[in-house]
Parts: structure tokens; sequence; C-alpha cells
């Protein structure tokens, strides 16, 4: 049941007083007891501590130091992976409950009790005086009387059986049910000790917490003065680098931030995040801050983040406001190779006990339902899969089906199993057990069994430590640049690519692979579509891009008037006023805030408040209410029209919700030119970077064509050139080693060490005598082309590797002095032809790298146009040949199914593609492979893709290794 739901139940029954003992865990206490102190009632916390399916004891604590006992209790079992024992450890300030049937086990202390359930009444009517003083009522409520089915299916899948095989001790009775509360106590009415002791127990316990009070480490010095100092300090050192020191409108905000931030004690939270900030520089680790804190001037002068918030006129309120209820975060993003460190990092400076992950919540949802329900009932994987995808099927009408879609509403949501928040990471000034238990994951780092929301709830502002593929991009690209050319670069200060021809030209023919954001199909035609060269339109585009914008119509809107803003029709004078950059359109959540205060006559403060309500992410709809009152109350009081007033306050609705806030376009926007910097300067060395953390919205044999097209000799794996990650010298990039399949990476480290150590290796028998490789792994090596060094082909190397090698052995490193020259076998004419390569690079590296996939295609024709051309051939049927890239599955109005493909031609260039319903249901796209394409060229906005008409994929030369 839910927090709510158990409410609701307290209230209908008549109870004022419970205490939640969720098991092994204490995730919902303080959310409970919050929620519970609004409807009026006192909610207790405790925990049922079990041993597998065996319940050993229940605690509840008397106060908040009891709650913590318990909690600290559990983390550390948590910790050292330890059983609950039957006995309770000795607590100071909980009450122990032990079921009936663990009564003579050993002597109760005296906050130890037995608990009778309901049905165990007629056993204490047996108990003597002695026992009943030590007994307490104790009615479990697990699920609703409805649920019981629901409870039995959630219980064989916890435990991976059949429900048929589920023991009585696996479920709850069936009596853990609400009981009017007369009912019950009716019930023990002839066991007036039980009633007495029961009481008396609850009324002992209280619990009282400031859910408003920010429980953050408060100080970041040791005290609050020292901390707004330090923070002027900062600022001030920062400022000169960011602003000129005379700019009095910079001064003027940074002032007005500083109070606020002082105002509302957030000092150590600036203070902590540059602290993290300051590690990273110190180990020049690239990161970019991003999110509503670049809203911040002082954070920009911190270095937290790249974007200058006075030169977007991005506010300040849309990060942190006096009346803002829930508390602001940081958003810093991190090389995912680097992301460790700076946890070890946080976790060291910062005290143990007060420092953890942020905890989440995976709940079950729409196919996993089915899926572990059909599991549950043995259905066969067939008929699982006949159930999700096509429900409304006539063989789903049974018994079983009918009991798993009976469920299928409620058990939507539900939750499954804790997890780690993506990025969050609390930092407080109490120990954390106040709080609830901790887990340790797999990572080993402390983790908080309560979510994001619930932390915001009671005072926590989490930090966000991400990590993304496309730091790892910047990073390493600077460092392959300074080993391949002897060039150091830098990429800080991006404010001066913005000004660059070249980069503006890159960007303009949306020549963006590999670059953070910018680089997928769609992105790529929104920059073709808007011509983008410059920054502000490109954080326009990275706003514009989200799923509400552009389903409402309002990406095609912006776009319209981006190429002709002489033609715009405002509203109202307010949106020229306001929203003269966008054209009137309402492109990001900080809009939304500026029309709220333009038009509505709300304080910026209101605005954001609206802004987060509107987006789902605040609570509180009576505060809602009382917003849009006083929106509509200034529109009447302006005399605007109310039906303008009523459209206004609609497109608010529907972009608060989906657009990005422009500080997070913005920041995405300078790591996106950061990245194309790189591209447009050094295209190979970016590329190979883009290889070495594992790509981003393509796979690798998309960045390998686009290295080979920007004039790179891309070269297999080599034993006596490659390394584990690709590496460049020139021109010529070496594919690693991580990229073949099946082979293993130690093997790979042997090898390269092996060569470091002792130079190059010059003949198969020596390279097996050195490294110790297996028949298996050798045969890899000489199928990929990795040892054509030695200057034999691959088939004589393969009848060389197994005279040298059996199936069973492999043999121990060594060196020998001096080679010694062993007689070869001497063999036929072995024949062998490029297209065994072909399909050998396939198999083991996924795409072909000596040549294309077009090698192999059987006809020889690439189409009556290449990508390059296609602009000129609009309103013209025309047949094109493309490589299958990536697909893109949308729905209509009509909830029919239609793609947008993307292809690479024979020259290696991009081209998009249009399929309709009609056309995908008569020919669908098949996956991987050469398709011939017929459709019509249409364009918008000067973007070219073809609307498919039919296609098919080509066939490929048959596999000469099979004949």
């Amino acid at each position: 049941m839910s927090l709510d739901e158990l409410l609701a139940g307290m209230l209908a029954n008549g109870y004022d007083t419970a205490v939640l003992t969720d098991i092994n865990n204490s995730t919902g206490s303080l959310d409970f007891i919050r929620k519970g102190q609004k409807k009026g009632v006192n909610i207790l916390a405790g925990m049922e501590f079990r041993q597998d399916d065996t319940c050993c004891f229940i605690a509840i604590a008397q106060n908040e130091r009891g709650f913590s006992e318990i909690n600290a209790y559990r983390t550390q079992l948590n910790l050292e992976g330890t059983k609950v024992p039957l006995q309770a450890p000795e607590f100071k300030e909980v009450f122990i409950i032990y079921p009936l049937q663990r009564m003579e086990v050993f002597g109760l202390k005296d906050y130890e009790y037995i608990g009778i359930r309901p049905s165990e009444r007629g056993k204490a009517m047996f108990m003597d005086k002695q026992q009943l003083s030590k007994a307490v009522i104790l009615a479990p409520v697990t699920f609703r009387k409805a649920d019981h089915t629901l409870h039995r299916q959630l219980r064989a899948i916890d435990h991976n059986l059949l429900i048929s095989q589920l023991s009585e001790d696996q479920v709850a009775p069936i009596d853990e049910v609400f009981l009017p509360k007369a009912k019950l106590m009716s019930h023990y009415a002839d066991l007036p000790q039980l009633l007495h002791n029961t009481h008396r127990l609850l009324a002992e316990c209280r619990f009282q917490m400031d859910f408003e009070g920010v429980k953050n480490k408060a100080t970041f010095t040791g005290n609050r003065y020292n901390d707004k100092q330090l923070l002027i300090k900062y600022t001030e050192d920062g400022f000169g680098h960011r602003y000129d020191k005379k700019d009095p409108i910079a001064r003027q905000r940074i002032a007005r931030e500083l109070e606020i931030i002082e105002e509302l004690n957030f000092s150590s939270y600036f203070l902590i995040t540059d602290d993290i900030c300051r590690y990273a520089r110190h180990r020049d680790y690239h990161y970019v801050g991003r999110g509503s804190g670049a809203n911040s001037a002082v954070a920009y002068c911190l270095g937290i983040t790249d974007v200058d918030p006075i030169a977007l006129k991005l506010p300040f309120e849309r990060f942190l406001n006096p009346k803002r209820k829930s508390p602001p975060d940081f958003d810093v993003d991190f090389s995912w190779k680097e992301r460790g460190d700076m946890y070890d990092y946080i976790f060291n400076r910062y005290q143990d006990g007060r420092t953890a992950l942020m905890g989440a919540m995976s709940t079950f949802r729409s196919r996993s339902i089915l899926r572990e329900l059909g599991k549950v009932y043995g259905l066969p994987k067939g008929e699982i899969d006949r159930l999700v995808h096509q429900p409304e099927h006539m063989l789903n009408k049974n018994e079983v089906t009918n009991t798993i879609l009976s469920v299928y509403n409620r058990m939507a949501d539900f939750p499954n199993q804790r997890t780690i928040h993506a990025s969050g990471v609390l930092i407080s000034e109490q120990p954390l057990v106040n709080y609830c238990a901790l887990d340790y994951p797999p990572k080993g780092l402390p983790t908080m069994q309560f979510d994001m929301y619930v932390a915001e709830d009671i005072g926590f502002e989490k930090f966000d430590i991400l990590s993304q593929r496309g730091i790892g991009h910047i990073k390493d690209c600077r460092e392959i640049v300074k080993i391949n050319q002897g060039i150091t670069i830098d990429t800080r200060e991006p404010k001066r690519f913005f000004e660059d021809p070249k980069i503006a030209e890159q960007l303009r023919s949306a020549n963006t692979i590999g670059c953070f954001y910018i680089e997928s199909p769609a992105m790529r035609q929104l920059i073709t579509k808007l011509k983008c060269d410059d920054y502000l339109t490109l954080v326009a585009a990275s706003s514009i891009i989200r799923p509400g914008v552009a389903s409402s119509g309002m990406m095609g809107a912006f776009i319209q008037r981006h190429h002709n803003p002489s033609q715009v029709v405002y509203p109202h004078p307010v949106f020229k006023e306001q929203l003269e950059e966008t054209y009137g359109v309402m492109v990001y959540q900080e809009d939304v805030m500026k029309i709220g205060n333009a038009y509505g006559g709300l304080d910026m403060a209101d605005a954001d408040v609206l802004r987060r309500m509107m987006s789902g992410k605040y609570r509180n709809k009576d505060h809602l209410t009382k917003i849009e009152d006083k929106f509509f109350d200034h529109c009447k009081k302006q005399g605007y029209p109310e039906q303008t007033s009523r459209e206004i306050w609609r497109q608010m609705e529907s972009f608060a919700g989906y657009s990005f806030n422009k500080a997070h376009s913005a920041s995405f926007a300078v790591e996106s030119y950061q990245s194309l910097y790189l591209k447009t300067y050094f295209p190979l060395e970016f590329m190979v970077s883009v290889l070495n953390n594992y790509g981003g919205f393509y796979n690798r044999k998309v960045y390998v064509n686009e290295a080979r097209v920007a004039g790179a000799n891309i070269c297999l794996p080599c034993v006596n050139r490659s390394e584990y990650l690709t590496i460049i010298q020139g021109r010529d990039i070496y594919l690693g080693f991580d990229g073949m399949q099946h082979f293993e990476s130690k093997q790979a480290e042997s090898i390269i060490n092996e060569r470091l150590h002792n130079g190059p290796y010059t003949s198969l028998p020596q390279f097996v005598k050195r490294t110790g490789i297996g028949l298996e792994q050798l045969i890899l090596l000489i199928r990929v082309g990795a040892l054509r060094s030695f200057g034999s082909g691959k088939k004589e190397m393969l009848w060389e590797a197994h005279l040298l090698l059996s199936k069973h052995t492999k043999t121990n490193p060594t060196v020998e002095l001096f080679e010694v020259n062993s007689r070869k076998p001497v063999l036929p004419a072995l024949e062998s032809h490029i297209h065994e390569d072909y399909y050998d690079e396939m198999e083991l590296i996924g795409f072909c790298v000596s040549g294309t996939l077009f090698d192999l295609a059987r006809s020889d024709f690439r189409g009556d146009v290449q990508a390059r051309e296609l602009i000129n051939h609009v309103g013209q049927t025309v047949r094109m040949v493309g490589d299958f890239v990536a697909e893109k599955f949308v729905k209509t109005k009509r909830r029919e199914l239609m793609k947008f493909g993307t292809f690479l031609d024979s020259e290696g260039k991009f081209f998009d593609t249009v399929h309709f319903p009609p056309s995908l249901v008569q020919y669908p796209l098949l996956g991987a492979g050469i398709y011939l394409i017929e459709g019509k060229v249409v364009q918008e906005f000067g973007c070219p893709s073809l609307e498919v008409i039919r296609c098919a994929k080509m066939p490929l030369q048959p596999d000469p290794r099979s004949v």
C-alpha cells in the first residue's frame, strides 16, 4: 500500500497512531511521518528485521534517537553483509516486539515485548500473568483486502518462483488488512493487560522532526561568517577574470546574488561545489557545470559553470529565490572515466557517515509487468511475447492471462527495488542514519534508502555529480593532439569559439558527428533548417528540439519566424519586449517566468514557483491556484482580453513541462562548441577520442567512417602497432584491441606489455612463445589481420598456428636471446579473396574496415544521386543506395507507426528518409544492411530528405568462407 493509502485507511478505520515497519529498510518512514503530520495523525518509525522470510523482531523507535539507532544497526548489517540475528542487539531508546512463537527462546529485557496477532488471541488466553505483562497487540497491515492476489504475485516474483510453489511462510497471512479500530479493540476486550501495554508503549513514543530546515552540511569553514567571507573572496578573484572590473551591471548582479545566498544560508553549498570543481581543475579534469546553477553569476565567477548569465539575461531567481520552497542543485558533468575519482575525493573529503549517494526506486512498468507475471504463472516465452506485443490477440483470452491483466493497472508504477540515483550525492550536517538506513550496493559506496523527492521534502539539496562520454571526447582529444602533433590546446574560455568563422561554417553545414548533443539526425536536421551558425541560435535549438515544443508545432513556428522575423505577430506587446530574441515563442522555462512577471504581474520568485508547478515539480496544488488567481486578477485589472490571457496561460502550461531552462541549453551549447572546435581543427584526433570513449549517438562504424571521410587511413588492429584503445600516428588510425569481439582484455594487455619490454614481434612462432597465447585467441588475431606484419597470408598462418598449438595446450611465455629458425611446413598455394577479409572483419569487429559494406553488394548500382546532390532534385522521384545507420519510431495522430531513417551513401555522406505508415507496412526497414530506396525528394527549410515509396535490402556477395 502507498503511504497515502495507508493514511486513508487509518482515518477511515478510526486510528490516530500507527508505526511504519517496512522490512529491513526505512525508505518511507520520514515521508510517512511528514504526511501524517499534515493529516493530524501520529506516525511512529520502526523496522521489521527479517532473516529471509523469518521475522526475527520488530523495532519501534521511542524518538528520533531511537530511529537513528535502528538505522545505524541496519546500516551495519548491510555494510558487513550479515544476516539478522534471532535476538535483537542492545538498544537504548527502541522498543522490540518479538513474534509469539519466540516467547520461550530467551528472557525479555525491559524494552522487549511479545506481539499477539488477532489470530493468536486464543493462545494468549492461556498465558500467565507474568507473560501477559510483556505482551502487546500486533496487528500488521500489509495490503488492501482486494490485493491479496497481487501480494502473492509480488512474493512469487521476489522469490523467482511459480505462484503455485509459494509456501505459507513466504506470504503474509490473508488477515493482514485494516480492521476498524473499534472491532480490533473489542477483539482483545477480555485481555485488558494487552490493551494497557499497547497504549502505554505507544504513548511513550514521540517523533518530532524539523522538515523545513536545510539538512546539508551547515558550513564549509566551520562557521557562517567565514563561509560568507570566503565566498566573497573567491567570487572577487573570479570576477576580474570573467568581467571588466568596472562593469556596474555585473557588480550589481553579483552583490544581489551574494545577498540572497547569505540570506538563505547557501554559502556552504556554493563553497562545497566550488571545492569539488577546484579538485577537478587541479587534476586537469574537464567538467561542465550546467542546469539551473548556470543562472548564477557567482557560479560563473567561481568557475563552476562557463555560462555567462548576464550576457544571456538569465534570471538568478530561476536558481535561487526566497519563495522557492524546494532547494536548488548544481549539475556538474565529468568524464565517465573520471567520475569514480571524483566520488573518491568527495567521500574522503567529507565526513564518513554524513556523505552518501542518493537512492532511487525502480518501479514496474508496462512490459516488465506482463513478463514478470507471465513467468510466475509458468507461461512459455512465446505466450508472454504474444501477451506483450499483441495484448488483444484472441489466444490471450484465458483464465491465467485474465488474472494477470486484472492486476495490471494496480501494479503499474509499483515499487520494484531500491537502486542508485544517476548522479546525486548528499553531504549532511548530521549523521545520515538520522534520516534512514544506508544500503551498500556493489559499488561499495553508502546509498540512501529514500529518493530525491523525499530528500527534497525533508530539506536536502543534492549535489549532482554526473558523467557523460562527451566530456571524455574533449579531454582525451586534447591529450591525443599533444601526442600526435605536439600541440597543446585549451578548450577553456569557450567564448572565443563563438566568433570563429571556421567553426561557424562547420556548424552551419551540420558536420557535427561526434559532437555532444548536436550529432543526432534530428539535431543535425534542425541545425540545417535554422542555418544555425551562432551560439544563441544553437542555445535555442537545444531547447526547441525537446518533445513538448516540437509536438506543439512551435518548433516549426520558431524556424519560420527565424527566417522571417519581420513577419512575426506578437499576441501582446509584452511578448515583443520579453521574447523578441525567440520571436515571441516561449522556448525556455525562463520565458514562462518572464511572461508570468511582465504580463501576469507576478514577481520573479512567484513566477519561478509557477514554472515549477506547471512542470509537475511542485506538489502543492493549492499554491498553484493562488498564483493562478493572482495572474488573472492582474490581467483583469490591466484590461487584457480574457481570451488572450487564457491562451497565454495555456501556452505557459504547455512549455513549462517540456522545454529546457535556458541555462541548461546554454551549458549544452558551450560543450557542443568545445567539441565542435576540436572536430573543426583536429578532426582525426577527435574521432579517435570519440572511439575511445565508446561513441555517442551512433555505433563505432559511423565514427570510423567519419574519420575515413576526414582523410584518415583506417588500419586494422596490429600486434606491433596497436594499443588496447585506438591510436593515431600521423594520419594512420590503428583500431584498438578493445574493439575485437571475444578477444580477452588480459590477453591484449599481455601482448602490449611484452612488446613494450622486449621489442616488436617478428614471426608467428616467436609471437606464440613470447606471449603464451592459446590457439583460440591466436586464431582471432590471425583472422582479423593483426599478424599481417609477419608477411604471411591468413590461411598459411592458420595452418602454422594449428601445428604450433593444439586446442588443449597453451604455452608459457618465454623470451629467447637468439631466435631459432625452425623449419616451416611447405604448403601448396592457398587461394584467398578480399571478401573473406570483409566477412571476418564484420564478424570480429562489427563492420568492414578494409572496405565498406558497399564493396560486398552484388550490384554495382550506387543510386541515381548521392547525398550531396539531393537538394538539387527536390520534387523528383529518385533511387538511392544507402548503408543503414539508425532509425526512429514515431506514432502518427492516428496512432499508426512511422519511421525516420538515416543512411550513409557510397561516399560516406548522410541522408535521411521518411517512412509513412503505408510504405513502412509494405516495405519495412529490417536493420543493418545496404538498401535500395526509391522515393520523392522533399525539403523543409533547405533540409532535404527522401519520402520513401519503396525500399528493400540489396543482396550481398556470398560469404566465401562457407563455400
